[in-house]
C-alpha cells in the first residue's frame, strides 16, 4: 500500500501495530462507549480499526486527492460508525464500520473532484465510481466479439448495467472527461488571444432591449393615461386608491369617504375597468389584449 509522505507511512506503521479485537473485547468497548460515553473504549476501538481505515483510503488514491486527506476522511466515517454503532445487532463493529467509511471518503472524492457539484444522488455516486470500470470491461467484452460499439451504444449499456437513465450516463460523461479551467485563461498562445470569460454571453439586458422597453412603456403610459381621463373623478379616485397604492384601500374605508356601500365601490371599480377597457380597444387592440 504505497503512501504519499513520511507522515503517512508513519501513521500507517502506528496503525498496524495496534491491537486486533476479538468478538468479546470489542463488544466490551463498543456496550462501554454506548452506554457509558467512555472515550477509552472508543479510542481504542478507533485505534484498532484506523489500519481498515487507511486501506479502504488507499483504494481512492486513483482519483487524485493526497492521502492524508483520504486517511482523515476514512478517520472521521470509522469515529462516526462507532458513534451510531448499535452492539445489540450481533454484528461485528468491522463489517459496520466499512459502510461509513467508505461513504465518507467518497463524499470526500466527489466535493473536491471538481468546483461544480459532481452529485449528491445514491444513483449520481455509482455512476462517478464505477462508470469506468464498467465502460472498459463493455468494451473489453465487445472487442473479444468482433464489435465495435460507438458512444451511444456504449453509454445506453453503461445506463442498463449501472441502472441509471441515460440521461445521467451523458452528463457525468461530460464532467469525467476533464478537470476544471479558469475563465481568464486565455483560448491560443498568442499574446492577443482572448480569454475564454469573453466569449460567454452577457445575461444582462441588451440596449437594443431597452431602448424597445422604454419606447413601450411611454406608449403605454400615455394610452393609460388617456384611458384614465375618460373616467369621472370619483371613478378615477376608486382606481388610484384601489390599484395604484403600495397598501390599496379597502372598499369599506372608500365606501365611508364616497358616502356610499362597499358594494356600490366594488361595481364602481369593474365599471371603471370596463370603461378603460373600452377606450384602449378603440385606439389600440393589441394594448387591449394586453391588459384583458
Amino acid at each position: 500500500m504505497p503512501l504519499d509522505t513520511a507522515d503517512d507511512r508513519r501513521m500507517s506503521r502506528r496503525a498496524m501495530k495496534a491491537e486486533l479485537l476479538d468478538a468479546d473485547t470489542e463488544l466490551a468497548l463498543a456496550y462501554a462507549w454506548r452506554d457509558q460515553r467512555d472515550e477509552a473504549a472508543l479510542h481504542r476501538l478507533i485505534t484498532a480499526y484506523m489500519r481498515l481505515a487507511i486501506s479502504m483510503a488507499a483504494k481512492f488514491r486513483r482519483y487524485g486527492a493526497p492521502m492524508n486527506d483520504l486517511i482523515q476522511e476514512a478517520g472521521l466515517g470509522l469515529m462516526k460508525a462507532a458513534d451510531k454503532f448499535d452492539p445489540d445487532r450481533g454484528v461485528r463493529f468491522s463489517t459496520y464500520a466499512v459502510w461509513w467509511i467508505k461513504a465518507s471518503i467518497q463524499d470526500f472524492v466527489m466535493r473536491n473532484w471538481s468546483m461544480v457539484r459532481t452529485g449528491s444522488t445514491s444513483a449520481q455516486k455509482s455512476l462517478f465510481f464505477n462508470m469506468r470500470r464498467v465502460q472498459a470491461r463493455l468494451e473489453r467484452e465487445a472487442e473479444a466479439q468482433g464489435e465495435t460499439l460507438d458512444q451511444h451504444q456504449l453509454r445506453q449499456l453503461i445506463a442498463t448495467e449501472i441502472g441509471v437513465p441515460l440521461a445521467d450516463v451523458e452528463l457525468m460523461a461530460g464532467r469525467l472527461a476533464g478537470s476544471d479551467f479558469s475563465l481568464n485563461a486565455v483560448q491560443s498562445a498568442d499574446e492577443d488571444g482572448r480569454e475564454w470569460i469573453d466569449v460567454l454571453e452577457d445575461d444582462a439586458t441588451q440596449a437594443a432591449e431597452l431602448v424597445e422597453d422604454r419606447h413601450d412603456t411611454a406608449h403605454l403610459r400615455a394610452w393609460l393615461l388617456a384611458a384614465l381621463g375618460e373616467l369621472t373623478a370619483r371613478e378615477r379616485l376608486i382606481l388610484r386608491e384601489r390599484k395604484l397604492r403600495d397598501e390599496p384601500r379597502t372598499l369599506e374605508s372608500l365606501g365611508d369617504e364616497l358616502g356610499l356601500s362597499k358594494e356600490r365601490v366594488r361595481q364602481l371599480e369593474v365599471a371603471a375597468f370596463a370603461k378603460m377597457r373600452k377606450t384602449l380597444a378603440s385606439r389600440n387592440e393589441e394594448v387591449f389584449e394586453f391588459l384583458a
